[in-house]
């Protein structure tokens, strides 16, 4: 069972724990609280990080040789109800040595798809979306 907490310090901050004792600070966004991360972006990031962890580890299996790589998250919310994610968009960006697209799209559908359980626990409520752009390194 995962386990993590939440330690209130003040107004709206935060600090949160993983079961490893690793922190994040969490806040909310008004000037006198904005000292971390906001808990719709922690989310994004829950995302990203769950999907980019299990693509590192696929990428190295297939020995693409990875040089840099960042991802970029964008929520849609409703307009009716702007605390409720309706789709989360995710764009790769990759930067290596002779990449090969088609592998790295598989490595990406199967991170998502099948490996992430923060995709998972939003599926289907949330759609997720993803684009990928490789970037040549010069050797």
């Amino acid at each position: 069972m995962a386990e993590s907490r939440l330690v209130w310090l003040e107004s709206e901050k935060f600090i949160g724990f993983d079961g490893a004792g690793h922190s994040v600070v969490i806040s909310g966004q008004d000037p006198e609280n904005a000292v971390g991360l906001k808990p719709n972006d922690l989310l994004m990031l829950a995302l990203a990080s769950c999907s980019v962890v299990d693509l590192v580890r696929i990428l190295a299996k297939q020995r693409q040789a990875i040089t840099a790589m960042e991802i970029a998250v964008c929520g849609e919310q409703e307009p009716e109800a702007p605390w409720r994610f309706t789709r989360i968009h995710l764009t790769y960006r990759l930067r290596g040595r002779a990449l090969k697209e088609e592998s790295v799209r598989k490595a990406v559908e199967l991170a998502e798809g099948k490996y992430c359980s923060v995709a998972a626990s939003l599926q289907p409520q949330v759609a997720i979306t993803h684009a990928i752009e490789l970037t040549e390194d010069p050797a």
